[in-house]
């Protein structure tokens, strides 16, 4: 299986994440999925009173020096970690 494949498999797993993973977690998925899947931060950053999209916008811009297989490789990682301290099966 290539990269792609499994990285768009443990997209479709993160889905089913529970509830109680964090949002500093959930954060740092939704960086890597579009640092892999959009590249580079494209938008302005959201002002002061919208914190959620500003709470995303940082979490993508922190990772943007990642090439997008990095990033799929971490957010791979990532999924089966969080999986895992779920006690979920990978």
């Amino acid at each position: 299986m290539g990269l792609k494949e499994e990285f768009e498999k443990y997209a479709e797993k993160a889905k089913t994440l529970p509830e109680s993973t964090s949002n500093e977690n959930r954060l740092i998925l939704y960086g890597l999925y579009k640092q892999a899947t959009v590249g580079p931060v494209n938008t302005s950053r959201p002002g002061m009173l919208n914190m959620k999209d500003r709470a995303k916008w940082d979490a993508w811009k922190a990772v943007e020096g990642k090439s997008a297989d990095e990033a799929m490789g971490d957010y791979i990682t990532k999924v089966k970690q969080l999986m895992e301290e779920a006690g979920m099966a990978i």
